[in-house]
C-alpha cells in the first residue's frame, strides 16, 4: 500500500480510475476488520436477518435480545468500533488530498491547454495573413500579366481556378495540424504553393519566348534545345499550344462581340505558328529517332519516343508512321511476289482449288506477320490496340485490297461479247468464253471472299483493338456483292447458252458422219436434232446448286438470301423447261417428218392403186399399145408427177431413167417403181415407229429432268425459302408455270404419237386385210379359227411399238395416253370393217380378231376401253346368227343398236334375206 510521510496510505488513487464502485472500495475497508459477522452472515437463513447481521454500510445490526444481552455482559458491543472511527478519519483525510492533488494536476493541464491554444490560434493567424498575402500577390501578379494580353488572362483564370485549390490545402493543413503538427503542414503548403507559383511564371516566360517574333525559334530557353529534357519540353509545348488556340479561339468570339474597339490587345497568334512550327520540327527529330531505334531492335529507345509522341495528337503519327515503313507495305517485290504466288506466272490460267490453297498460306503468313509486329507493338507503344487497328486496316486496305484487284477483274453486264468470243480474266485467253470468264469470276469470287473472311477471324484473334475488322472486310467486296445477283444469272445464262452449242455441234457431227443413207433406210429423223438428256439436267442442277452456295456464302440477311435464290432458282426452271421443251419440239419435228413422209410413200392412196392396176396389167404384156396408152395415159402422168423428186434426186429424167435400170417397157417400169414404192412405205414406216420411240424416250427423260428438280427443289431450296413469307409459294407457281410449257409441248408429241400409231395400224390393215378374210367362199365348212393376218400384223406392231410407251410414261400420264389410243383403234376398227362384207363364216373370223384385239388392249389397264372390245365382241354375233335371229340379239342390250344396224348392213345375205324388211318393227330407219 502507498505511504504518506511515513504513514501507509489506506487509499489508492488508482481505485478511482475506470469503473468505480464505492461499495467494492468500502468493502475493501471494513472486510479485514469483520470477520465475525462475515461468517454469520452467511450461516443465518430463511430470508430473515440474524443476531448479528452486517448491514449494507458494513455495520452490524443485533436484534434487541442480543442487545438485552449485551448490557449484562462484560465485553463491549462492539469493540471494533474505535478502529473503524479512525479507519474512516484517516480515509476522509487521504480523499481530501487525493482532491486538492487532482484540482492542483486539472489547473496544470488548463494553464497548458490555454497556451497550446494561444500558440494554436496565433499559428492559424500567421497562416491566414500568408494566405491572405499570397491572394495580394496573386492579385498584382494577375495585373501584371493581364498586361501582355490575352496569355495573362489564360493564366489569371489559371490562378483564379488554384484558388480553391490553397483553400483547400489550407483545410488540409488544418487536419493535418491536428494529426502531425503546424510546421510540417506550413512547410508543404509553403512548397506547393511556391511550385504552382515557379511553373505559373515559366510558362509566361515561355509564351512570351514563343509570341516574339514570327518564325524566330533560336532565342527560346535551353529547355527546348537540350535532348535529354525533350519528354519536358513536349509537355511544355503541348500545354503552351493548347492555352494559345483556346485563346485565338475566345479572341475571335471576343472580336465578334466587341467591333470597333481600338484597344484590344495582340493574341497569340505568333506563338501559335511558331509552337506548331517547334511540335513539328520536335516530332520530326522524335520519329528520326524512333527509325534508328526501330532498324538497330532497341525497344527502349522506340518506347521512350513512342511515349513521347504520344503527347503530339494522341500519337498518331508515331503510330501511322511505325505502320506505314512495315517492309509489307512498302517493298514492291513483296506484293509482286503476292500476285504470282496466288495468280500464277504470267501465261498460265488460275484455276480456283490453286487459288483458294495459294490464299490460304499467303494469309497464314501475313496473320504470322501481324502476330509477330504485335509483340513488338506491345512492348513499345502505350496505346498498342490502337497501332493494331491501324496496322490490321491497312493489312486489309493495302495488301489484300491489291491482291484483290489482280484476282477479281469483274466482267461486264453492258455490252458481253459473243459466246464464242474469248475474254480476260488475270491473262489473256482467248479459248475461253465469256460465259466461261463470269463463272470463273464467280468462283474465284466465292474462294477470295471466304478465304479473306477466314483471314479476317485470324486477325481478330491476334488482336485489332476496337477496329471492325468483320465490317472492312465487308466493305472490300460491297463493290462486287453488289452487282453478284445479276453476274449468277448472267452467268448462268451463258453456261446454258454455251451448252445448247456443244449439243447442237456434237448432233451436227453426227449428222455428217451418218450421211443420207441411214435416213432413206429409215433411220430415226429425231436423231438429226440432240436428245434430252437427264445428265445434262442434272448439269444445270449443279451448276445451280453451286449458284446458290454462293448465295449462301455472300447474302448474311434471310430476305435478300432468299430473293437471290428465288432469282437463281428461276433460271433453273427457265433453263430446264426451255431445254426440255426444245428438245420435245425437235423429237415432235421427227413424227411429223416421219408424217410427211408416210403421206407420200404409203401404199393405199387412190394413185398408187392406179398406179398399181397399170403395172399389174403391163407386166402380162411385153409391148405397148395405143389402147393401153389411152387407157393408162392419166396413171402414166400421175406417176411421173409423184415420181418427179425421186428422178430429180437421181439426176435423171423418166427416159434416161428407164435405160439406166434397162427397163424397156412402161409395164416395167411401173413394176420397178412398185418395189420402190414399197421400199419408200416401209422406209416411211420404219421412220414413224423410230420416231414414236424416240419421242417416248424424249418424254421418260423429261419425266426424270423433272424430278430431278423436284427432289433439287425440297432438298436445297424450299428451307431457304421458308423464312420469308410467301417465298416459297412463289417458287412453286414459278415452278409448275416453267413445268406447264413441257407438259403442253408433252401432250402435244403424245397425240402425234397416237396419229403415227394409228397412221400406221391403217396402213396394215389396208394392205393385208382381204375381203376374203370375211367373205370366204368356203363358207359352211370347217371355219378358219385364227386370227387373220391383218390383226396378227396390226397386234405385232401395237406390242411393239408400245413397248416403249409402256416402259416411258408412268401414272396418270400413261393411263390418259392409252386410254386415248384404245379408243382411237376401236374407232378405226369399226370404220375398217365397214369396207367389208361378211358371211357367217366371216362373222366368225371377225369375232377372232375382236378377241385378239380385246386381249391385247386389257393390258392397258383401262376399263372403258375394255367395255369396248367386249361391246365389238357382241356386235359380231349380227353375222353369225340367222336372220330371224337378229331381232332377239339386242334385246337385252339397247345401247349398242346404233352399231347393230350398221354392221347389219354389212351381212352378205342381208339383201337377198330381206333383213331389212323383217327388222323395220325394230329398226325403223332400216326400212
Amino acid at each position: 500500500m502507498p505511504e504518506t510521510n511515513g504513514t501507509p496510505l489506506i487509499l489508492d488513487i488508482e481505485n478511482f480510475k475506470g469503473d468505480f464502485s464505492f461499495d467494492a472500495l468500502f468493502g475493501n475497508l471494513v472486510n479485514e476488520l469483520l470477520p465475525s459477522y462475515q461468517e454469520d452472515d452467511g450461516t443465518e437463513g430463511h430470508g430473515g436477518m440474524g443476531a448479528n447481521d452486517v448491514l449494507p454500510n458494513g455495520s452490524s445490526r443485533v436484534s434487541s435480545d442480543a442487545t438485552k444481552l449485551a448490557h449484562g455482559a462484560s465485553m463491549p458491543l462492539f469493540p471494533q468500533v474505535d478502529t473503524l472511527l479512525g479507519l474512516f478519519k484517516d480515509s476522509c483525510k487521504e480523499l481530501t488530498d487525493f482532491r486538492q492533488q487532482v484540482d492542483a494536476r486539472l489547473s496544470s493541464l488548463r494553464k497548458e491547454v490555454s497556451g497550446q491554444d494561444a500558440k494554436h490560434r496565433k499559428t492559424l493567424a500567421e497562416l491566414e495573413h500568408g494566405v491572405d498575402g499570397l491572394f495580394d500577390n496573386f492579385a498584382r501578379l494577375d495585373s501584371r500579366i493581364s498586361s501582355v494580353g490575352q496569355t495573362a488572362a489564360k493564366i489569371g483564370d489559371h490562378l483564379q481556378r488554384s484558388r480553391p485549390f490553397c483553400r483547400a490545402q489550407f483545410e488540409e493543413a488544418q487536419g493535418a495540424w491536428r494529426c502531425y503538427g503546424a510546421e510540417a503542414i506550413r512547410r508543404k503548403s509553403a512548397d506547393t504553393q511556391r511550385e504552382t507559383a515557379n511553373q505559373t511564371i515559366d510558362l509566361i516566360k515561355y509564351m512570351m519566348e514563343f509570341n516574339s517574333t514570327p518564325g524566330d525559334l533560336m532565342e527560346l530557353s535551353p529547355l527546348f534545345s537540350d535532348d535529354s529534357r525533350v519528354a519536358e519540353a513536349a509537355s511544355i509545348a503541348q500545354k503552351l499550344r493548347q492555352f494559345a488556340e483556346e485563346d485565338i479561339g475566345r479572341q475571335g468570339i471576343g472580336v465578334q462581340s466587341n467591333i470597333g474597339n481600338a484597344t484590344a490587345s495582340r493574341g497569340l497568334e505568333v506563338a501559335v505558328a511558331n509552337l506548331q512550327e517547334y511540335c513539328n520540327e520536335l516530332e520530326n527529330r522524335l520519329l528520326q529517332k524512333f527509325d534508328s531505334a526501330s532498324q538497330r531492335r532497341e525497344l527502349s529507345t522506340m518506347a521512350e519516343c513512342a511515349k513521347i509522341l504520344s503527347q503530339f495528337n494522341r500519337g498518331s503519327s508515331a503510330m501511322q508512321h511505325y505502320v506505314a515503313t512495315r517492309p509489307m507495305f512498302i517493298d514492291v517485290e513483296i506484293m509482286n511476289a503476292d500476285n504470282r504466288r496466288v495468280l500464277g506466272e504470267q501465261g498460265s490460267q488460275a484455276s480456283p482449288s490453286n487459288v483458294a490453297r495459294e490464299l490460304s498460306s499467303l494469309y497464314k503468313e501475313i496473320a504470322d506477320t501481324v502476330r509477330k509486329e504485335s509483340a513488338t507493338i506491345m512492348a513499345v507503344f502505350p496505346s498498342p490496340n490502337e497501332v493494331m487497328a491501324i496496322l490490321v486496316q491497312r493489312v486489309l486496305e493495302q495488301r489484300v485490297t491489291a491482291l484483290l484487284d489482280k484476282l477479281l477483274q469483274k466482267p461486264s453486264l453492258v455490252n458481253p461479247p459473243p459466246v464464242k468470243d474469248g475474254g480476260l480474266l488475270v491473262v489473256s485467253f482467248d479459248s475461253i468464253s465469256w460465259g466461261a470468264l463470269l463463272s470463273m469470276y464467280l468462283r474465284m469470287l466465292a474462294v477470295a471472299y471466304e478465304k479473306t473472311q477466314e483471314l479476317a477471324r485470324d486477325l481478330r484473334a491476334v488482336g485489332c483493338g476496337e477496329l471492325d475488322v468483320e465490317g472492312l472486310t465487308e466493305s472490300l467486296f460491297s463493290a462486287h456483292k453488289e452487282e453478284y445477283p445479276q453476274h449468277e444469272q448472267a452467268s448462268l445464262k451463258q453456261l446454258y447458252q454455251a451448252k445448247m452449242e456443244e449439243l447442237r455441234a456434237e448432233s451436227m457431227a453426227d449428222v455428217s458422219g451418218t450421211g443420207s443413207i441411214g435416213r432413206s433406210k429409215g433411220a430415226s429423223i429425231a436423231s438429226f436434232h440432240y436428245q434430252i438428256s437427264v445428265a445434262v439436267v442434272t448439269e444445270f442442277v449443279r451448276w445451280n446448286e453451286e449458284a446458290i452456295s454462293r448465295c449462301n456464302l455472300f447474302s448474311s440477311q434471310p430476305s435478300i438470301l432468299a430473293s437471290n435464290v428465288k432469282a437463281v432458282f428461276t433460271c433453273l426452271l427457265d433453263q430446264v423447261s426451255q431445254y426440255l421443251t426444245e428438245g420435245l419440239e425437235k423429237a415432235r419435228e421427227g413424227l411429223t417428218e416421219a408424217a410427211a413422209l408416210r403421206e407420200r410413200f404409203v401404199l393405199g392412196t387412190n394413185i398408187s392403186r392406179r398406179v398399181a392396176a397399170a403395172a399389174a396389167s403391163a407386166v402380162s404384156a411385153s409391148y405397148l399399145t395405143i389402147d393401153y396408152l389411152t387407157g393408162h395415159l392419166m396413171s402414166y402422168k400421175d406417176v411421173i408427177r409423184e415420181r418427179q423428186g425421186f428422178l430429180q434426186m437421181m439426176g435423171l429424167t423418166a427416159p434416161a431413167y428407164c435405160k439406166k435400170v434397162r427397163i424397156v417397157s412402161f409395164g416395167l417400169c411401173m413394176t420397178h417403181w412398185m418395189v420402190i414404192d414399197g421400199i419408200q412405205a416401209e422406209a416411211a414406216a420404219a421412220a414413224g415407229e423410230s420416231s414414236f420411240k424416240a419421242f417416248m424416250v424424249a418424254v421418260q427423260r423429261c419425266a426424270s429432268s423433272v424430278a430431278v428438280v423436284q427432289q433439287y427443289f425440297a432438298n436445297s431450296i424450299s428451307r431457304l425459302l421458308l423464312p420469308v413469307d410467301g417465298a416459297h409459294a412463289a417458287s412453286c407457281e414459278e415452278m409448275a408455270a416453267a413445268m406447264s410449257k413441257t407438259e403442253s409441248e408433252a401432250y402435244k408429241g403424245l397425240q402425234q404419237c397416237i396419229d403415227t400409231v394409228m397412221a400406221e395400224v391403217e396402213r396394215l390393215l389396208s394392205a393385208e386385210q382381204k375381203a376374203t378374210d370375211f367373205r370366204s367362199p368356203d363358207d359352211g365348212f370347217v371355219p378358219d379359227h385364227r386370227p387373220t393376218s391383218a390383226c396378227s400384223r396390226v397386234v405385232t406392231y401395237l406390242s411393239r411399238v408400245l413397248e416403249s410407251a409402256f416402259t416411258a410414261l408412268e401414272g396418270l400420264n400413261k393411263q390418259a395416253f392409252l386410254s386415248e389410243l384404245g379408243t382411237r383403234l376401236h374407232n378405226l376398227l369399226l370404220n375398217h370393217w365397214q369396207k367389208f362384207t361378211f358371211n357367217p363364216s366371216g362373222g366368225l373370223r371377225l369375232k377372232r380378231d375382236i378377241t385378239e384385239y380385246g386381249e391385247y388392249v386389257r393390258s392397258f389397264n383401262a376399263p372403258s376401253v375394255d367395255e369396248k372390245f367386249e361391246v365389238l365382241g357382241i356386235l359380231a354375233n349380227v353375222f353369225i346368227v340367222a336372220p330371224e335371229s337378229l331381232s332377239s340379239l339386242f334385246e337385252g342390250t339397247p345401247s349398242i343398236r346404233k352399231d347393230a344396224q350398221r354392221f347389219i348392213q354389212l351381212r352378205e345375205d342381208y339383201k337377198s334375206a330381206k333383213i331389212a324388211a323383217k327388222l323395220s318393227s325394230l329398226w325403223p330407219s332400216l326400212g
